[in-house]
């Protein structure tokens, strides 16, 4: 089974998450990992059996390309002490999956949001998961919401919990362990 994880990172939370994904994916076998704006991801994800894809939560769900320039902006004031992951703001999530030519029959969506309740944030995992689900592939889990602080800062715990959703998405889509 080919398994592919594909996010968008402003910040780098969210590239996080996806490593760690991918370390709770390990006794299931190998993950491929790559940013929206990796000219492989496409191919990557057209050709998986089973696809991961998060994004951060930009304005209650994916980000667009104004929520992208603000990132930029934030990234710009040295009082927020924020750096721009190299291939941020390019595309999106949203423009991405509208890309696409193909999805895989399974997905699973996690996304990185604010640490208040989900009715004030949002979550772009679920606008992930419906787009994902139109186009006829079948989330093996509920998305995954992995949250960051006031900060911008991934809170304690959170890269352990997404290894451990991983480890719980690999056994849901009924991939034999590796030996």
């Amino acid at each position: 089974m080919s398994i592919v994880i594909v996010y968008e990172s402003m910040f780098g939370n969210t590239r996080q998450v996806a490593a760690a994904i991918a370390e709770g994916l390990t006794p299931y076998g190998p993950a491929t990992v790559a940013n929206v704006n990796d000219a492989s991801a496409k191919d990557a994800a057209e050709s998986a059996s089973l696809l991961l894809v998060g994004g951060p939560t930009h304005v209650h769900g994916m980000s667009r390309q104004a929520s992208r320039d603000e990132a930029r902006n934030w990234a710009n004031d040295p009082a927020r002490r924020l750096s721009l992951e190299p291939l941020a703001p390019g595309t999106g999530v949203r423009e991405w999956i509208d890309g696409l030519d193909r999805v895989p029959a399974l997905f699973a969506a996690f996304d990185t949001r604010a640490d208040i309740a989900r009715i004030l944030s949002g979550a772009a995992s679920g606008r992930i998961e419906h787009e994902l689900k139109a186009r006829g592939s079948h989330a093996v889990l509920p998305a995954a919401s992995f949250l960051v602080s006031k900060d911008t800062v991934l809170e304690d715990g959170e890269l352990d919990r997404a290894r451990d959703w991983a480890a719980s998405v690999g056994k849901a889509a009924a991939i034999p362990i590796a030996t």
